[in-house]
């Protein structure tokens, strides 16, 4: 059994912790509500029930998790599917899944549920503690093997909390204990681009006691990559975008929730997860010969192709590419009433936003949010005809 004392302040709930929190959660009214709107075909207190009989954190994510994630897809998503699955190596054991993060929920559950589907054990998931708005969610989230990723300290109370999460995800995974879900970037991306920022590869290294390619291989990195047809919350991140490019841009308080919320309930048309390969010893041996950054930059670049890669394009994406550059380049990728439905979503999206945001800004943002991964999807094809990087 792992020591994990240390890690207290921002490791999940143990089995014990998460029966005990859940007791709480399950005498909170709000769950007849909750219980009502993802199972409207049973009694109100259904999930106060279900909540109530749960012995681990195993029976929390298939009794009660899994089943909501279910309805979601069903009720929210045309069609779901996934591939890639033959990439996670049970021989290796555990690893560190490295994803681009398009909904604050949703992309951990959905990767969670695969796992289940084909009996593969769940990850525990890294996640910001900005979500934490009180007793009640963090019952929730840390009952859901999720890891505290502390935010808006200080730069020395950075250094020592990326310290701390670094050593816990690379313990956990190395002794064969667990799976790691981590977003391949600090909050979702809003613009449309999946890239991986060099930060979070030299805090994964903080942690490692051998040289650089040990350090890495040792953590068996897998990129995940999800594309969604209708991106959740495109309208909040557009304008936040809009507004961050005149002044900073300040959450309001609950901001956090109700892109939870949001991204929950908005219809999100087809889904797709791609879990890519892992990166090669070859690859991280190259990055181990280089000089200080642009070793990150190397690893950073074998994870960014692989979810560039996996990434699926949907019709919205080739329309709002052509509509942005007046052209016709995709044409074949899509018919007219694609576009028009396209267009009449966009502009009912638009008509959701306070008067005083510009409407061209806001029309190009939004635009670029779905144009955006065609763009990457391009200079990777260059890539692979040039042998030259370009991402």
């Amino acid at each position: 059994m792992l020591d994990l004392s240390e890690f207290e302040s921002i490791s999940p709930y143990t089995d014990a912790e998460a029966v005990e929190a859940l007791s709480h959660v399950a005498e909170n009214p709000v769950l007849r509500n909750v219980s009502q709107y993802f199972f409207p075909e049973q009694e109100p207190g259904y999930l106060q029930d279900l909540i109530r009989s749960v012995r681990s954190i195993d029976e929390f994510q298939i009794l009660v998790m899994s089943k909501i994630i279910e309805r979601v897809l069903k009720t929210t998503a045309h069609n779901f599917s996934y591939d890639g699955i033959k990439n996670i190596d049970t021989d290796k054991g555990p690893f560190l899944a490295l994803a681009n993060h398009r909904d604050i929920i949703l992309d951990p559950a959905i990767t969670q549920l695969v796992l289940y589907r084909n009996g593969l054990p769940m990850t525990e998931i890294a996640v910001g503690d900005n979500l934490i708005s009180n007793k009640f969610i963090e019952h929730l989230i840390r009952s859901n093997r999720m890891i505290k990723v502390v935010r808006g300290i200080s730069a020395r109370e950075l250094y020592l909390s990326s310290q701390l999460l670094s050593k816990y995800i690379r313990l956990k995974v190395t002794s064969g204990e667990s799976s790691i879900w981590l977003a391949q970037r600090q909050g979702r991306t809003k613009n449309g681009y999946d890239v991986t920022e060099q930060g979070l590869l030299k805090m994964l290294d903080m942690s490692g006691t051998a040289d650089f390619k040990t350090n890495f291989m040792e953590l068996n990195i897998t990129p995940l990559s999800i594309s969604y047809e209708i991106e959740p919350c495109d309208i909040l991140k557009a304008r936040e975008i809009v507004i961050s490019r005149k002044h900073k841009y300040v959450k309001q308080p609950g901001e956090d929730l109700n892109s939870i919320f949001t991204g929950i309930k908005q219809q999100k048309g087809n889904i797709h997860l791609n879990i890519g390969a892992q990166l090669m010893e070859e690859e991280i041996e190259m990055a181990s010969r280089c000089e200080k950054n642009d070793r990150y930059q190397l690893i950073r670049h074998a994870v960014d192709l692989r979810i560039i890669d996996g990434y699926k394009l949907w019709p919205n994406n080739y329309i709002a590419y052509d509509v942005l550059n007046h052209s016709y380049r995709y044409r074949e990728e899509y018919d007219q009433e694609q576009v028009d439905w396209f267009i009449e979503y966009m502009n009912h999206q638009m008509e959701t936003v306070e008067p005083e945001i510009d409407r061209d800004d806001l029309r190009r943002i939004f635009l670029g949010i779905y144009a955006n991964p065609v763009i990457t999807k391009e200079l990777l094809q260059k890539e692979k005809l040039t042998g030259n990087i370009l991402l």
